[in-house]
């Protein structure tokens, strides 16, 4: 599924199952950021046209 190595990460939530909950919600506020940096470039250039 994923690229990471799978050992390595079962590992690490079985002593701290946070991880892949942060590691998700660090992907997803990551993917957030992008969204609303293209969303201001088409404000931007929308604002420009009039």
């Amino acid at each position: 599924m994923h690229s990471w190595p799978a050992p390595a990460k079962a590992s690490k939530s079985r002593c701290n199952p946070s991880t892949p909950d942060e590691d998700s919600m660090a992907k997803k506020a990551k993917k957030a950021a992008k969204a609303t940096k293209k969303a201001a470039k088409k404000t931007k250039k929308a604002a420009k046209k009039k």
